[in-house]
């Protein structure tokens, strides 16, 4: 099963209410959020009314929220040599 992956880019400010609803549905909130839809054509019409907003690409699989979080974390900042 493929998925959207989907980026909200630009903020939701000066938008009417109704783009706004739909960015709720999908789950967007701030800028940089991201949320994982399957693929289907809902989900892609959803997509085509606020897509001036997101970043779109297929994936085959879905992250959780905590694999988004560990790849997103920087290093620790130190590397201990022997």
């Amino acid at each position: 099963m493929s998925y959207f992956k989907i980026t909200l880019i630009r903020s939701a400010i000066g938008m009417t209410k109704r783009q706004n609803a739909i960015l709720a549905s999908l789950g967007l909130r701030k800028r940089m959020s991201i949320a994982y839809h399957p693929v289907s054509p809902d989900v892609a019409g959803k997509i085509m009314k606020v897509k001036e907003l997101l970043a779109v690409s297929e994936c085959e699989t879905a992250e959780t929220k905590a694999e988004i979080h560990r790849r997103r974390q920087p290093p620790c900042g130190f590397v201990v040599e022997a």
